[in-house]
Protein backbone atom coordinates (compact mmCIF):
# COMPACT_ATOMS: atom_id res chain seq x y z
CA UNK A 1 0.00 0.00 0.00
CA UNK A 2 2.85 2.37 0.93
CA UNK A 3 4.62 1.47 -2.34
CA UNK A 4 1.46 2.27 -4.36
CA UNK A 5 1.08 5.62 -2.57
CA UNK A 6 4.70 6.53 -3.24
CA UNK A 7 4.38 5.57 -6.90
CA UNK A 8 1.25 7.71 -7.25
CA UNK A 9 2.95 10.70 -5.62
CA UNK A 10 5.99 10.30 -7.88
CA UNK A 11 3.76 10.24 -10.96
CA UNK A 12 2.03 13.41 -9.77
CA UNK A 13 5.31 15.21 -9.21
CA UNK A 14 6.65 14.15 -12.62
CA UNK A 15 3.44 15.39 -14.27
CA UNK A 16 3.99 18.84 -12.79
CA UNK A 17 2.82 20.87 -9.81
CA UNK A 18 -0.80 20.70 -8.75
CA UNK A 19 -2.39 24.06 -9.58
CA UNK A 20 -4.34 26.00 -7.00
CA UNK A 21 -8.03 26.71 -7.47
CA UNK A 22 -9.11 29.83 -9.30
CA UNK A 23 -10.97 31.64 -6.53
CA UNK A 24 -14.04 33.75 -7.31
CA UNK A 25 -15.48 35.32 -4.14
CA UNK A 26 -19.21 35.93 -4.04
CA UNK A 27 -20.29 38.73 -1.71
CA UNK A 28 -23.83 37.43 -1.49
CA UNK A 29 -26.89 38.29 0.52
CA UNK A 30 -29.18 35.38 1.15
CA UNK A 31 -30.58 37.09 4.25
CA UNK A 32 -32.02 40.52 5.00
CA UNK A 33 -34.51 42.76 3.20
CA UNK A 34 -32.92 42.22 -0.23
CA UNK A 35 -32.52 38.44 -0.04
CA UNK A 36 -35.19 37.80 -2.67
CA UNK A 37 -32.88 39.45 -5.22
CA UNK A 38 -29.59 38.31 -3.76
CA UNK A 39 -30.41 34.59 -3.68
CA UNK A 40 -31.08 33.95 -7.40
CA UNK A 41 -28.08 36.08 -8.41
CA UNK A 42 -25.78 34.13 -6.08
CA UNK A 43 -27.23 30.84 -7.35
CA UNK A 44 -26.65 31.76 -10.99
CA UNK A 45 -23.11 32.92 -10.23
CA UNK A 46 -22.18 29.71 -8.40
CA UNK A 47 -23.95 27.34 -10.80
CA UNK A 48 -22.06 28.62 -13.84
CA UNK A 49 -18.69 27.93 -12.23
CA UNK A 50 -19.95 24.50 -11.16
CA UNK A 51 -20.91 23.88 -14.78
CA UNK A 52 -17.39 24.76 -15.94
CA UNK A 53 -15.89 22.40 -13.36
CA UNK A 54 -18.22 19.50 -14.09
CA UNK A 55 -18.41 19.80 -17.88
CA UNK A 56 -15.04 21.32 -18.82
CA UNK A 57 -12.75 20.41 -15.95
CA UNK A 58 -12.56 24.03 -14.82
CA UNK A 59 -11.07 27.03 -16.61
CA UNK A 60 -7.99 26.15 -18.62
CA UNK A 61 -7.75 22.91 -16.67
CA UNK A 62 -7.87 24.61 -13.25
CA UNK A 63 -10.93 24.17 -11.06
CA UNK A 64 -12.92 27.28 -10.14
CA UNK A 65 -13.90 27.76 -6.51
CA UNK A 66 -16.67 30.15 -5.45
CA UNK A 67 -15.96 31.60 -2.02
CA UNK A 68 -19.29 32.89 -0.73
CA UNK A 69 -19.51 35.41 2.10
CA UNK A 70 -22.81 36.75 3.42
CA UNK A 71 -23.12 40.54 3.52
CA UNK A 72 -26.86 41.00 4.12
CA UNK A 73 -26.50 43.96 1.69
CA UNK A 74 -24.77 45.74 4.57
CA UNK A 75 -21.78 47.90 3.65
CA UNK A 76 -19.81 47.20 6.84
CA UNK A 77 -20.31 43.43 6.47
CA UNK A 78 -19.33 43.68 2.82
CA UNK A 79 -16.02 45.26 3.75
CA UNK A 80 -15.50 42.57 6.41
CA UNK A 81 -16.15 39.89 3.78
CA UNK A 82 -13.57 41.46 1.51
CA UNK A 83 -10.93 41.63 4.23
CA UNK A 84 -11.54 38.03 5.28
CA UNK A 85 -11.37 36.59 1.76
CA UNK A 86 -8.83 38.69 -0.13
CA UNK A 87 -5.95 36.54 1.07
CA UNK A 88 -7.44 33.40 -0.45
CA UNK A 89 -6.13 34.22 -3.90
CA UNK A 90 -9.39 35.95 -4.85
CA UNK A 91 -9.30 36.94 -8.50
CA UNK A 92 -12.18 39.40 -8.83
CA UNK A 93 -14.83 40.82 -6.51
CA UNK A 94 -18.49 41.32 -7.39
CA UNK A 95 -19.98 43.28 -4.43
CA UNK A 96 -23.56 43.44 -5.79
CA UNK A 97 -24.00 46.69 -3.85
CA UNK A 98 -23.18 50.28 -4.74
CA UNK A 99 -22.49 51.12 -1.09
CA UNK A 100 -19.98 48.27 -0.73
CA UNK A 101 -18.46 49.19 -4.11
CA UNK A 102 -17.68 52.74 -3.01
CA UNK A 103 -15.86 51.41 0.06
CA UNK A 104 -13.93 48.78 -1.87
CA UNK A 105 -12.67 50.92 -4.76
CA UNK A 106 -9.63 52.26 -2.84
CA UNK A 107 -9.05 48.94 -1.07
CA UNK A 108 -9.05 46.75 -4.18
CA UNK A 109 -6.86 49.28 -5.99
CA UNK A 110 -4.31 49.29 -3.18
CA UNK A 111 -4.38 45.49 -2.96
CA UNK A 112 -4.15 45.00 -6.72
CA UNK A 113 -7.36 42.95 -6.99
CA UNK A 114 -9.86 43.77 -9.75
CA UNK A 115 -13.53 44.43 -9.06
CA UNK A 116 -16.44 44.05 -11.47
CA UNK A 117 -19.55 46.10 -10.69
CA UNK A 118 -21.74 44.99 -13.57
CA UNK A 119 -24.55 47.49 -14.03
CA UNK A 120 -24.07 49.16 -10.65
CA UNK A 121 -21.52 50.95 -8.47
CA UNK A 122 -19.67 54.14 -9.28
CA UNK A 123 -20.50 55.02 -12.87
CA UNK A 124 -17.34 57.04 -13.51
CA UNK A 125 -15.27 53.89 -12.83
CA UNK A 126 -15.78 53.35 -16.56
CA UNK A 127 -12.71 55.58 -16.90
CA UNK A 128 -9.92 53.03 -16.54
CA UNK A 129 -7.26 55.73 -16.66
CA UNK A 130 -8.37 56.69 -13.14
CA UNK A 131 -10.04 53.54 -11.81
CA UNK A 132 -7.38 51.00 -12.72
CA UNK A 133 -8.94 48.03 -10.90
CA UNK A 134 -12.66 48.73 -11.20
CA UNK A 135 -14.73 47.63 -14.20
CA UNK A 136 -18.46 48.11 -14.85
CA UNK A 137 -19.00 46.65 -18.33
CA UNK A 138 -21.23 46.20 -20.27
CA UNK A 139 -23.26 49.15 -18.96
CA UNK A 140 -23.77 51.51 -16.03
CA UNK A 141 -26.46 53.60 -14.37
CA UNK A 142 -25.88 56.65 -16.54
CA UNK A 143 -26.33 54.42 -19.58
CA UNK A 144 -29.54 53.22 -17.95
CA UNK A 145 -30.83 56.76 -17.44
CA UNK A 146 -30.02 57.67 -21.03
CA UNK A 147 -31.46 54.39 -22.31
CA UNK A 148 -34.78 55.16 -20.63
CA UNK A 149 -34.92 58.66 -22.11
CA UNK A 150 -33.91 57.38 -25.55
CA UNK A 151 -36.72 54.84 -25.39
CA UNK A 152 -39.19 57.60 -24.50
CA UNK A 153 -37.87 59.71 -27.37
CA UNK A 154 -38.28 56.78 -29.73
CA UNK A 155 -41.85 56.11 -28.63
CA UNK A 156 -42.81 59.81 -28.74
CA UNK A 157 -41.69 60.69 -32.23
CA UNK A 158 -38.34 62.05 -31.04
CA UNK A 159 -39.83 64.87 -28.95
CA UNK A 160 -40.46 64.79 -25.19
CA UNK A 161 -40.22 68.54 -24.59
CA UNK A 162 -42.80 69.62 -22.03
CA UNK A 163 -43.29 66.07 -20.75
CA UNK A 164 -43.26 65.42 -17.01
CA UNK A 165 -40.96 62.59 -15.90
CA UNK A 166 -40.69 61.50 -12.27
CA UNK A 167 -37.80 59.51 -10.79
CA UNK A 168 -38.77 57.31 -7.84
CA UNK A 169 -35.48 56.27 -6.28
CA UNK A 170 -33.99 54.34 -3.38
CA UNK A 171 -32.66 57.07 -1.08
CA UNK A 172 -29.06 55.80 -1.14
CA UNK A 173 -25.90 56.14 -3.21
CA UNK A 174 -27.41 53.58 -5.58
CA UNK A 175 -30.68 55.41 -6.09
CA UNK A 176 -29.01 58.79 -6.52
CA UNK A 177 -26.65 57.62 -9.29
CA UNK A 178 -28.89 58.58 -12.28
CA UNK A 179 -29.89 62.03 -11.03
CA UNK A 180 -27.04 64.02 -12.61
CA UNK A 181 -27.57 62.36 -15.97
CA UNK A 182 -31.32 62.87 -15.92
CA UNK A 183 -30.83 66.54 -15.02
CA UNK A 184 -28.50 66.98 -18.02
CA UNK A 185 -30.94 65.13 -20.29
CA UNK A 186 -33.81 67.25 -18.95
CA UNK A 187 -31.96 70.40 -20.03
CA UNK A 188 -31.14 68.86 -23.41
CA UNK A 189 -34.59 67.52 -24.28
CA UNK A 190 -36.83 69.95 -22.42
CA UNK A 191 -38.70 67.58 -20.13
CA UNK A 192 -39.62 68.43 -16.54
CA UNK A 193 -37.91 66.18 -13.97
CA UNK A 194 -39.22 65.57 -10.46
CA UNK A 195 -37.27 63.60 -7.86
CA UNK A 196 -39.11 61.37 -5.39
CA UNK A 197 -36.94 59.55 -2.82
CA UNK A 198 -37.99 56.41 -0.96
CA UNK A 199 -36.22 55.52 2.27
CA UNK A 200 -34.81 52.03 2.93
CA UNK A 201 -36.23 49.43 2.69
CA UNK A 202 -39.18 51.00 0.87
CA UNK A 203 -42.22 49.35 2.40
CA UNK A 204 -44.03 52.64 2.94
CA UNK A 205 -44.63 54.70 -0.24
CA UNK A 206 -48.18 56.01 0.01
CA UNK A 207 -47.07 59.65 0.24
CA UNK A 208 -44.84 59.29 -2.83
CA UNK A 209 -47.61 57.80 -4.96
CA UNK A 210 -50.15 60.35 -3.78
CA UNK A 211 -47.66 62.95 -5.04
CA UNK A 212 -47.49 61.14 -8.38
CA UNK A 213 -51.28 60.99 -8.58
CA UNK A 214 -51.40 64.71 -7.88
CA UNK A 215 -48.64 65.73 -10.32
CA UNK A 216 -49.64 63.20 -13.03
CA UNK A 217 -46.25 62.71 -14.70
CA UNK A 218 -46.28 61.34 -18.23
CA UNK A 219 -43.73 58.72 -17.25
CA UNK A 220 -42.25 57.33 -14.06
CA UNK A 221 -38.72 55.94 -13.86
CA UNK A 222 -37.65 53.83 -10.90
CA UNK A 223 -34.29 53.05 -9.30
CA UNK A 224 -35.41 50.56 -6.67
CA UNK A 225 -34.34 47.27 -5.13
CA UNK A 226 -35.98 44.52 -3.14
CA UNK A 227 -39.33 45.11 -1.51
CA UNK A 228 -39.31 48.74 -2.67
CA UNK A 229 -40.02 47.55 -6.21
CA UNK A 230 -42.95 45.33 -5.23
CA UNK A 231 -44.52 48.11 -3.19
CA UNK A 232 -44.03 50.67 -5.96
CA UNK A 233 -45.66 48.48 -8.61
CA UNK A 234 -48.59 47.78 -6.28
CA UNK A 235 -48.97 51.47 -5.35
CA UNK A 236 -48.86 52.42 -9.02
CA UNK A 237 -51.65 49.94 -9.63
CA UNK A 238 -53.62 51.34 -6.69
CA UNK A 239 -53.65 54.84 -8.21
CA UNK A 240 -54.23 53.31 -11.66
CA UNK A 241 -51.05 54.69 -13.09
CA UNK A 242 -50.57 53.27 -16.63
CA UNK A 243 -48.02 50.45 -16.31
CA UNK A 244 -46.78 50.93 -19.87
CA UNK A 245 -45.54 54.39 -18.76
CA UNK A 246 -43.64 52.99 -15.77
CA UNK A 247 -40.00 51.97 -16.44
CA UNK A 248 -37.60 50.51 -13.89
CA UNK A 249 -33.83 50.19 -13.99
CA UNK A 250 -32.54 46.60 -14.40
CA UNK A 251 -32.55 46.08 -10.62
CA UNK A 252 -36.27 46.89 -10.67
CA UNK A 253 -37.19 44.38 -13.35
CA UNK A 254 -37.30 40.85 -11.95
CA UNK A 255 -40.15 38.42 -11.38
CA UNK A 256 -40.02 39.31 -7.67
CA UNK A 257 -41.04 42.87 -8.50
CA UNK A 258 -44.16 42.16 -10.50
CA UNK A 259 -45.66 38.80 -9.46
CA UNK A 260 -47.12 40.11 -6.15
CA UNK A 261 -49.27 42.64 -8.04
CA UNK A 262 -50.80 39.94 -10.26
CA UNK A 263 -52.56 41.12 -13.41
CA UNK A 264 -52.21 44.75 -12.33
CA UNK A 265 -48.49 44.64 -13.19
CA UNK A 266 -49.15 43.81 -16.83
CA UNK A 267 -47.23 46.10 -19.20
CA UNK A 268 -44.63 47.28 -16.67
CA UNK A 269 -41.23 47.83 -18.30
CA UNK A 270 -37.62 47.55 -17.19
CA UNK A 271 -34.24 48.32 -18.71
CA UNK A 272 -31.72 45.55 -19.28
CA UNK A 273 -28.22 44.75 -20.54
CA UNK A 274 -28.88 41.04 -21.05
CA UNK A 275 -31.59 38.78 -22.39
CA UNK A 276 -34.39 37.07 -20.50
CA UNK A 277 -35.86 33.57 -20.27
CA UNK A 278 -34.35 30.09 -20.37
CA UNK A 279 -34.31 29.45 -24.12
CA UNK A 280 -30.52 29.27 -24.39
CA UNK A 281 -28.40 26.12 -24.82
CA UNK A 282 -26.26 26.87 -21.77
CA UNK A 283 -29.25 26.28 -19.51
CA UNK A 284 -29.64 22.74 -20.82
CA UNK A 285 -26.06 22.10 -19.74
CA UNK A 286 -26.66 23.67 -16.32
CA UNK A 287 -29.70 21.44 -15.89
CA UNK A 288 -27.72 18.33 -16.88
CA UNK A 289 -24.36 18.89 -15.19
CA UNK A 290 -25.42 20.95 -12.17
CA UNK A 291 -29.10 20.67 -11.21
CA UNK A 292 -29.75 17.04 -12.14
CA UNK A 293 -26.39 16.08 -10.62
CA UNK A 294 -27.46 17.55 -7.28
CA UNK A 295 -24.77 20.24 -7.34
CA UNK A 296 -26.94 23.37 -7.67
CA UNK A 297 -26.28 26.22 -5.24
CA UNK A 298 -30.01 26.52 -4.60
CA UNK A 299 -33.14 24.54 -5.33
CA UNK A 300 -32.46 24.59 -9.08
CA UNK A 301 -35.80 26.25 -9.80
CA UNK A 302 -34.55 29.73 -10.69
CA UNK A 303 -33.05 29.00 -14.13
CA UNK A 304 -34.31 31.54 -16.65
CA UNK A 305 -35.41 34.09 -14.06
CA UNK A 306 -33.98 37.57 -14.51
CA UNK A 307 -31.64 37.63 -11.53
CA UNK A 308 -30.44 34.03 -11.92
CA UNK A 309 -29.56 34.89 -15.51
CA UNK A 310 -27.74 38.01 -14.35
CA UNK A 311 -25.65 36.08 -11.84
CA UNK A 312 -24.85 33.48 -14.49
CA UNK A 313 -23.91 36.25 -16.94
CA UNK A 314 -21.56 37.85 -14.38
CA UNK A 315 -19.88 34.48 -13.83
CA UNK A 316 -19.56 33.90 -17.57
CA UNK A 317 -17.86 37.28 -18.06
CA UNK A 318 -15.51 36.53 -15.16
CA UNK A 319 -14.65 33.13 -16.62
CA UNK A 320 -14.01 34.61 -20.07
CA UNK A 321 -11.77 37.28 -18.55
CA UNK A 322 -9.87 34.51 -16.72
CA UNK A 323 -9.43 32.64 -20.00
CA UNK A 324 -8.16 35.84 -21.61
CA UNK A 325 -5.69 36.31 -18.75
CA UNK A 326 -4.46 32.73 -19.16
CA UNK A 327 -3.87 33.34 -22.87
CA UNK A 328 -2.07 36.66 -22.29
CA UNK A 329 0.27 35.31 -19.63
CA UNK A 330 0.70 31.75 -20.91
CA UNK A 331 -0.31 30.14 -17.63
CA UNK A 332 -3.51 28.60 -16.32
CA UNK A 333 -2.72 29.43 -12.70
CA UNK A 334 -3.35 33.17 -12.88
CA UNK A 335 -2.95 35.84 -10.19
CA UNK A 336 -5.28 38.79 -9.44
CA UNK A 337 -2.90 41.08 -11.39
CA UNK A 338 -3.14 38.77 -14.39
CA UNK A 339 -6.94 38.65 -14.00
CA UNK A 340 -7.01 42.45 -14.21
CA UNK A 341 -5.12 42.26 -17.49
CA UNK A 342 -7.64 39.73 -18.76
CA UNK A 343 -10.56 41.97 -17.84
CA UNK A 344 -8.98 44.96 -19.56
CA UNK A 345 -8.43 42.91 -22.73
CA UNK A 346 -11.82 41.18 -22.67
CA UNK A 347 -13.68 41.00 -25.96
CA UNK A 348 -17.15 39.51 -26.20
CA UNK A 349 -18.26 38.85 -29.76
CA UNK A 350 -21.56 37.38 -30.85
CA UNK A 351 -19.66 34.36 -32.20
CA UNK A 352 -18.09 33.80 -28.77
CA UNK A 353 -21.43 34.07 -27.00
CA UNK A 354 -23.01 31.65 -29.44
CA UNK A 355 -20.18 29.16 -28.83
CA UNK A 356 -20.85 29.50 -25.08
CA UNK A 357 -24.51 28.62 -25.59
CA UNK A 358 -25.66 32.21 -25.14
CA UNK A 359 -26.55 33.60 -28.59
CA UNK A 360 -27.75 37.23 -28.40
CA UNK A 361 -27.74 36.99 -24.61
CA UNK A 362 -25.87 40.26 -24.18
CA UNK A 363 -24.39 42.99 -26.35
CA UNK A 364 -21.07 42.46 -28.10
CA UNK A 365 -18.40 44.62 -26.49
CA UNK A 366 -14.71 45.07 -25.82
CA UNK A 367 -12.82 46.60 -22.90
CA UNK A 368 -9.73 48.80 -22.90
CA UNK A 369 -7.69 50.85 -20.43
CA UNK A 370 -9.55 53.98 -21.50
CA UNK A 371 -12.95 52.29 -21.26
CA UNK A 372 -13.72 49.87 -18.43
CA UNK A 373 -17.45 50.22 -19.04
CA UNK A 374 -18.05 48.81 -22.49
CA UNK A 375 -20.37 50.39 -25.06
CA UNK A 376 -23.29 51.13 -22.71
CA UNK A 377 -25.93 49.51 -24.91
CA UNK A 378 -29.34 49.26 -23.23
CA UNK A 379 -32.44 47.21 -24.03
CA UNK A 380 -36.00 47.32 -22.70
CA UNK A 381 -38.09 44.44 -21.37
CA UNK A 382 -41.81 44.26 -20.64
CA UNK A 383 -43.81 42.09 -18.27
CA UNK A 384 -46.66 39.92 -19.57
CA UNK A 385 -48.76 39.11 -16.52
CA UNK A 386 -50.84 36.50 -18.37
CA UNK A 387 -47.81 34.51 -19.52
CA UNK A 388 -45.89 35.42 -16.35
CA UNK A 389 -42.76 36.23 -18.29
CA UNK A 390 -40.54 39.07 -19.43
CA UNK A 391 -39.92 39.78 -23.10
CA UNK A 392 -37.17 41.85 -24.72
CA UNK A 393 -39.13 44.50 -26.65
CA UNK A 394 -36.20 46.69 -27.68
CA UNK A 395 -32.73 45.45 -28.57
CA UNK A 396 -29.45 46.77 -27.14
CA UNK A 397 -29.18 50.36 -28.36
CA UNK A 398 -26.59 53.14 -27.93
CA UNK A 399 -26.93 55.72 -25.17
CA UNK A 400 -26.04 59.42 -25.20
CA UNK A 401 -22.22 59.53 -25.11
CA UNK A 402 -22.30 63.31 -25.64
CA UNK A 403 -23.91 63.67 -22.21
CA UNK A 404 -22.44 60.68 -20.37
CA UNK A 405 -18.83 61.10 -21.56
CA UNK A 406 -18.26 64.55 -20.06
CA UNK A 407 -19.96 63.51 -16.82
CA UNK A 408 -17.62 60.52 -16.50
CA UNK A 409 -14.60 62.70 -17.25
CA UNK A 410 -15.60 65.34 -14.69
CA UNK A 411 -16.44 62.89 -11.92
CA UNK A 412 -13.36 60.72 -12.44
CA UNK A 413 -11.13 63.81 -12.59
CA UNK A 414 -12.52 64.98 -9.25
CA UNK A 415 -11.87 61.53 -7.76
CA UNK A 416 -8.33 61.46 -9.16
CA UNK A 417 -7.54 64.82 -7.59
CA UNK A 418 -9.03 63.80 -4.25
CA UNK A 419 -7.23 60.43 -4.20
CA UNK A 420 -3.93 61.75 -5.56
CA UNK A 421 -4.11 59.61 -8.70
CA UNK A 422 -2.20 60.51 -11.86
CA UNK A 423 -4.53 59.35 -14.67
CA UNK A 424 -2.99 57.22 -17.37
CA UNK A 425 -2.57 53.81 -18.92
CA UNK A 426 0.36 51.56 -18.11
Amino acid sequence: MKKLFATTMLATMVAGPVMADLVFPSLSYRTGPYAAGGIPFADGYADYFTLLNERDGGIGGVEARVLECETGYNTEKGVECYESTKGEGSLVYQPLSTGITYQLIPKTTADGIPMHTMGYGRTSAANGKVFSHTFNYPGNYWNGASGAINYLLETNGGDISGKKIALVYHNSAYGKEPIRTLEELSAKHGFELSLIPVDHPGQEQKAQWLQIRRERPDNVLMWGWGVMNQVAVQEAANIRYPMENFIGIWWSGSENDVLPAGDAANGYKALTFHNVGSDFPVFDDIQKYVVDAGKAAGAGDQIGTVLYNRGMYAAMLAAEAAKTAQEIHGTADITPAMMRDGMEALEMTEAKMEALGLPNFGPAFSVSCENHGGPGLVGVTQWDAGAKQWSLISGYKPTDADVIGPLIEADSAAYAEEAGIEPGCS
